[in-house]
C-alpha cells in the first residue's frame, strides 16, 4: 500500500486488479489467462474538509503461482505495478505483512529499500497480531518492532484486524476496534510505545510522515507546479484567441496574416534579426534567391550558347575537362549538372509537379563554330557582296540561342522551388493549429499555382521576344563589340609581319605591309567572319539584357515584389475578403480545440490555485 499527497482535495482509494474466490477463479480461469490486470477501480471521496491524499491499494507481491488461480505472467505484473508505485520519492511506502510470518522473507522490504535508499517513506505495518496465540510468537514481533531484527529507519506498526463479525453502525464497529486494540495493553505488547500499535496511533503517524515528505517535497512540487504552468499558459496562447463568432474568426485570421506579412517583408529585406525563426535556412528567401540568381547569370554565360566563339577569351571561359586528344564528339555528348545545393528537392513539393522543370542537365557548348557558319552561309546566301543579310543573322542567332528556354525555366523552378517552400514554412511558424494550417494551406494552393504557371509562361514570352524577332539594340556596346572583333582580326592577320623594335622591344608593323594583310581573303571568308564577329557582338548584348530582364521583370516584380506576388497571397485583405462559410471553413474552432482550450483553463487555474497554497 502506497499513501502520497495528492493533486486535489479529496482522498483517493484506488485498487489494481480483482482477487476472486479461489473456487470462483479455478472455475473461471482454466485456460491460465491472467487474474490481475492495471485495470484502475478508483473511488474519490471530495469535499472542502477532506485532506490532498491518495490511497493506492495494490496487489500483494507473491513468489508461487497456483495452477488454474494465478500465471507467472500475473506474478511479473503484480511486481512491476508494485516497484512503478513506489519509486515515486512523494509517497509513503506502507510495508504490510502478516504478524506470523518470516518479515527477512518478503520480498516487499526489498523492494521498498531499492526504491527508499535513505528509509524516509518506509514502514512496516504489522497485521492480524491478534492472531497470535503463542507467546514466542508475540515476543517475536515485539522484537521486530523494538528493532531488533530487520530494521527500518521509520520502525513497524502493529494493528489487528477487523473480523467478519464487526459489521453494524460506526459507532459498533468503534466499539468493536476498541475491544481489539485492548490486548496492545497487556503482555507482552504492553512493552511497546503507545505510537507504535493501533489504528488511531497509526492515523498520527502517517499524519506526520505525510506532513514531513510533504516539506521536503515544497521546493520542487512548487518548481514542477510552475512548469506545468507556463507550458499550459504556452498551449492555451498557442491557440490563439478564441474563435466562435465570425467576428473573432475574422480577428484571428487577420493576426496571422499580419505574423505572416512581417515575416515576409523581414525576409526580402533580409531582416533576418526580426524573428528567432530566421535562423531556419527555409526562411533566408532573398539570400537564397540571390545565390541562385548569381550562378544563373554564370551557368548562362558559360553554357547557354550552343556554339563557343572564336576568341581567345571566349576559348578560355570554357575549358574541357577531357585531355587534347579527345574528339569533339565526345565532348559534345556530355551531360552537365546545373542543380544548386541550397535548392529543395521537387520530390517534397508534388504540387509543383505540373508548373516547374525538374531536369536541371544542360549540355555544354560545342566546338569549332566556324564549320557551322560555313553550313548556314552556304545554306542561306543571297546575292549579297560579303555582307551578312538579316535573314543569316536571324536564323545563326536562333540557333546559337536555342539553350535559352531551358536554362530560363530551370533557373525559374528553382525560384519557385524556394517561394514555395518559404510560404509554407512561414505560415507553419505563424500559425500553430494544425488545422487551420491546413485549411489555410489548402484554400490558396490553387491560386499560388497560378501565380508559379503566370510567371513560367512570361519568362517563356521573354524567351520567344529575343529569339522569334529581328535581332535588334540601341545598346551602343553592339558596335563596340563588333569592331573590337575586327581589331582583334586585323591584329592577328598582322602579327607574322611584326617585328620588335630595338631599344622599346615593342612590335611594329610596316605600313606597306598593311593593305595585303587585311585585303588578301575572299567573299566568302570575309562574309563568314562578318557573321561570326556580327553574331558575337549582338549575342552578348543580348544575353545580358536577358539575364536581366528575367531577373527584374519575372522574379524580382512577378515572383517577390509585385501586390501581385505569390507571397503577397496570404493578406488581411485576403482574409477581409473571404465569405463567411468560407471563413468558418478555414478559421471556425473545431470540437476538439474548443475542448482542449476549456480543458487548458481549467489546469491553469488548478494550478494558480495550487501555486498560492505552495506558497
Amino acid at each position: 500500500m502506497c499513501a502520497k499527497p495528492g493533486d486535489q482535495p479529496s482522498v483517493h482509494l484506488t485498487s489494481l486488479g480483482r482477487l476472486k474466490k479461489i473456487d470462483q477463479l479455478r472455475e473461471r480461469n482454466i485456460a491460465g489467462e491472467n487474474t490481475f490486470s492495471e485495470d484502475v477501480l478508483k473511488i474519490e471521496k471530495c469535499g472542502p474538509d477532506e485532506d490532498y491524499l491518495t490511497i493506492i491499494d495494490v496487489p500483494g507481491i507473491f513468489r508461487t503461482t497456483t495452477e488454474g488461480v494465478t500465471t507467472n505472467e500475473d506474478k511479473e505484473l503484480v511486481r512491476s505495478m508494485v516497484k512503478r508505485y513506489i519509486k515515486d520519492n512523494r509517497t509513503v511506502i506502507l510495508a504490510v505483512l502478516p504478524s506470523n510470518v518470516d518479515v527477512a522473507t518478503q520480498e516487499i522490504l526489498s523492494l521498498a529499500e531499492e526504491a527508499d535508499r535513505a528509509g524516509d517513506r518506509t514502514l512496516g505495518i504489522l497485521t492480524k497480531a491478534d492472531l497470535l496465540t503463542e507467546q514466542t510468537a508475540k515476543a517475536a514481533v515485539v522484537s521486530l518492532v523494538e528493532g531488533n531484527r530487520k530494521p527500518l529507519k521509520l520502525g513497524y506498526h502493529v494493528v489487528t484486524n477487523r473480523g467478519g463479525d464487526d459489521l453494524g453502525e460506526e459507532a459498533d464497529a468503534l466499539a468493536a476496534l476498541g475491544k481489539r486494540e485492548a490486548m496492545f495493553l497487556q503482555h507482552p505488547w504492553d512493552s511497546l510505545p503507545g505510537d507504535c500499535v493501533g489504528i488511531s496511533a497509526l492515523r498520527a503517524r502517517l499524519e506526520d510522515l505525510l506532513g514531513e515528505i510533504t516539506d521536503r517535497a515544497f521546493p520542487k512540487l512548487r518548481a514542477e507546479t510552475r512548469e506545468r504552468l507556463v507550458k499550459a499558459e504556452k498551449k492555451l496562447k498557442d491557440l490563439g484567441a478564441a474563435r466562435q463568432t465570425e467576428r473573432e474568426q475574422q480577428q484571428y485570421l487577420v493576426s496571422i496574416a499580419s505574423d505572416f506579412q512581417a515575416l515576409v517583408r523581414a525576409a526580402l529585406d533580409a531582416d533576418y534579426s526580426a524573428h528567432p525563426a530566421f535562423a531556419r535556412d527555409e526562411l533566408r528567401l532573398i539570400t537564397a534567391v540571390a545565390n541562385v540568381t548569381e550562378q544563373f547569370s554564370k551557368d548562362f554565360s558559360k553554357f547557354a550558347r550552343t556554339y563557343i566563339f572564336q576568341s581567345e577569351d571566349d576559348l578560355k571561359l570554357w575549358s574541357y575537362e577531357s585531355d587534347s586528344s579527345s574528339s569533339a564528339t565526345e565532348d559534345d555528348d556530355r551531360v552537365l549538372d546545373l542543380a544548386a545545393s541550397i535548392v529543395p528537392d521537387p520530390a517534397a513539393f508534388s504540387d509543383l509537379d505540373n508548373i516547374i522543370v525538374t531536369d536541371w542537365s544542360i549540355k555544354p557548348p560545342r566546338k569549332d563554330i566556324m564549320t557551322w557558319i560555313d553550313d548556314i552561309y552556304h545554306r542561306s546566301r543571297g546575292l549579297d557582296l560579303g555582307t551578312v543579310g538579316p535573314g543569316i543573322l536571324r536564323s545563326a542567332f536562333q540557333e546559337q540561342s536555342t539553350k535559352w528556354e531551358t536554362m530560363t525555366m530551370q533557373y525559374l523552378s528553382k525560384i519557385i522551388l524556394l517561394v514555395h517552400r518559404f510560404i509554407l514554412t512561414a505560415l507553419e511558424v505563424v500559425c500553430r493549429d494544425a488545422q487551420v494550417l491546413q485549411e489555410v494551406t489548402s484554400a490558396i494552393l490553387a491560386v499560388l499555382c497560378v501565380k508559379y504557371e503566370d510567371s513560367m509562361k512570361e519568362a517563356s514570352l521573354l524567351v520567344n521576344i529575343e529569339r522569334q524577332f529581328k535581332p535588334y539594340t540601341l545598346n551602343h556596346y553592339f558596335n563596340h563589340n563588333q569592331q573590337r572583333s575586327y581589331g582583334v582580326r586585323i591584329k592577328k592577320a598582322l602579327h607574322p609581319k611584326a617585328r620588335k623594335e630595338s631599344g622599346s622591344g615593342a612590335s611594329v608593323v610596316s605600313l606597306s605591309v598593311i593593305a595585303d594583310a587585311i585585303t588578301n581573303k575572299s567573299n566568302a571568308e570575309y562574309a563568314k567572319e562578318n557573321i561570326h564577329d556580327t553574331l558575337k557582338a549582338y549575342y552578348k548584348v543580348a544575353y545580358k539584357r536577358f539575364v536581366d530582364n528575367v531577373f527584374m521583370q519575372v522574379v524580382n516584380f512577378r515572383l517577390l515584389s509585385s501586390p501581385s506576388s505569390p507571397l503577397r497571397l496570404f493578406s488581411e485583405t485576403w482574409v477581409l475578403d473571404l465569405s463567411t462559410e468560407k471563413l468558418l471553413a478555414v478559421a471556425g474552432e473545431s470540437r476538439r480545440t474548443r475542448e482542449g482550450r476549456e480543458t487548458l483553463k481549467k489546469e491553469i487555474q488548478d494550478l494558480e490555485v495550487a501555486m498560492q497554497i505552495l506558497r
